[in-house]
């Protein structure tokens, strides 16, 4: 049984190892390109978990970072220079500073707890980002600053905020008080959808943007000039929307239908968001949408056929009738081993499948023959 043992690792590591057919990426308009931002003369956005930058309109990309790690949550100072962004480099999750140019970043938190970035102080001297540090639950998240040079956070007056935007002025703020839960149940229209609230550091007043009675989400808000543009499915689909905090009237600027816009943000008048599998920009002076073609040329590590160890993917097993041989679906994949290498039952065996689907073993087999589902 040593022998077979050692069999079944062979097996498992081997059989993750044959080549799967993976989709050619297109190098020259390259899709799933998320969490962008814009700033300056460039934007940015997160691609198979790495940070890159590229011209304002889309020419150029290039990977700022590189590491194993999980990049995201990107933004752009006001003067464009500098991209605060979430990284893993120490294997929390914390806030870290770049050159827009490239460079080594620098890490601003250091809090055990996970630290994500909302955005810059409208001076550029401190980065905006969300933490649970102060929290009695995981529920909730509260906001701090930290500057760009380092030092101890500082905590702002809110008892809890997952996304913000500042006011061009910096005596308000655009936020969301709870989590996403609408990325777990679409259309989600409980006690704890997304709202955003408007909050005055002077008078430490807040003001909701209205809602239809119906309830609805509304998340990514952006204060731009007098008027703050925010996400919302509150009419089918994710679609941008602006508020006028003084006439109170709220405006829907798109009108996706087939995808909802994703992870919105904004820089120099201009948002950028991605619906589809594509970016756009929405130019707020003029209303005009613009498609962006970034091509994306990366070694994509993870669709290459490669040696890991499939010890740790097994997720279904069985038995056959006579004892003679064990079925196990690894990663999809059907492979069956003997209980001892014998001249009946001498080597593992995968069981190929033409189509591109996962299978599994069923609870049973029948007269020692394996029987899957798709």
């Amino acid at each position: 049984m040593k022998k077979s043992g050692l069999t079944l690792v062979f097996v498992l590591t081997f059989a993750l190892l044959l080549p799967h057919a993976a989709d050619a990426v297109d190098i020259n308009d390259t899709k799933f390109l998320s969490e962008p931002a814009v700033g300056g003369e460039h934007l940015a956005f997160i691609y198979a978990n790495d940070l890159w930058v590229a011209k304002a309109d889309g020419s150029y990309p290039r990977r700022l970072t590189s590491d194993q790690g999980v990049e995201s949550d990107p933004v752009f100072s006001p003067d464009g220079q500098w991209i605060a962004f979430n990284a893993q480099y120490d294997g929390n999750t914390d806030v870290y500073l770049v050159p827009v140019q490239g460079g080594i970043p620098t890490r601003l938190t250091w809090h055990p707890y996970r630290d994500g970035v909302c955005s810059f102080t409208p001076d550029g001297s401190a980065v905006l980002f969300r933490s649970g540090r102060n929290t009695f639950t995981n529920r909730y998240s509260q906001l701090f600053t930290v500057s760009t040079n380092g030092g101890f956070p500082e905590q702002l007056a809110l008892p809890n905020a997952v996304k913000a935007s500042y006011s061009p002025d910096g005596t308000r703020l655009a936020y969301t008080p709870l989590g996403e839960r609408f990325r777990v149940w679409k259309n989600y229209r409980g006690g704890t959808v997304t709202t955003i609230w408007l909050y005055d550091f002077s008078g430490h007043g807040t003001e909701q943007i209205p809602q239809p009675q119906g309830r609805s989400n509304d998340t990514d808000p952006m204060w731009i000039g007098d008027a703050v543009y925010f996400l919302s499915d509150r009419n089918g689909e994710f679609n941008l929307f602006s508020f006028d905090p003084s006439s109170k009237a709220v405006e829907q600027l798109t009108r996706y239908a087939d995808f909802p816009i994703v992870d919105a943000s904004h820089g120099d008048g201009t948002i950028i968001f991605e619906q589809a599998g594509t970016l756009h920009t929405y130019e707020v002076a003029t209303g005009q949408i613009g498609d962006l073609k970034i091509g994306v040329a990366a070694d994509l590590q993870e669709l290459r056929p490669r040696y890991v160890k499939g010890t740790d993917y097994v997720r279904n097993a069985n038995i056959s009738p006579s004892g003679s041989r064990a079925v196990f679906e690894v990663r999809g994949e059907i492979i069956t081993v003997p209980a001892a290498v014998s001249p009946e039952h001498p080597d593992p065996v995968h069981l190929p499948h033409p189509e591109k689907v996962s299978r599994r073993p069923q609870a049973q087999t029948v007269r020692g023959e394996v029987q899957t589902l798709r």
